[in-house]
């Protein structure tokens, strides 16, 4: 059975946070792609994107993060991801794991900032008291 793909709008302070929920394929990460785009379009240089509801994800999911990643850089914006560890408390895998998994099996999962929870990623860091950086 499909699960029904969503991306949600959120805010927490200067962060826009996006919660996407469901199945990243070749039909919905457009879906994703065109969220970000119009995050980014209203301006917005500090984005999470929470995928802890992602059941699965196949390569065009993957290349939606690296093009967002890519975006964000390229306005010197900020990405982090929100991705559970493989388990949960009960032992099981968690929703939203097997992004992870992916992501590691590709190699690309170093690429991100990646957090456990929309607090921690929101959380300013040692980076972000520096300010920008310049030229």
């Amino acid at each position: 059975m499909a699960v029904a793909f969503e991306v949600t709008d959120g805010e927490q302070g200067e962060w826009a946070v996006l919660h996407v929920s469901g199945e990243m394929d070749l039909v919905t990460s457009p879906v994703l792609r065109q969220r970000v785009h119009e995050a980014v379009a209203d301006g917005r240089r500090s984005l999470v994107l929470d995928l802890s509801a992602v059941v699965f994800c196949d390569s065009s999911g993957v290349g939606v993060l690296v093009a967002t990643r890519r975006l964000m850089r390229s306005f010197q914006g900020r990405l982090r991801l929100i991705l559970p560890a493989d388990g949960h408390a009960g032992g099981g895998p968690s929703e939203g794991a097997h992004v992870n998994r992916v992501l590691a099996a590709l190699g690309v999962r170093r690429l991100f900032d990646v957090h456990p929870d929309v607090l921690s990623a929101v959380a300013p860091d040692v980076d972000d008291e520096a300010g920008p950086l310049s030229a």
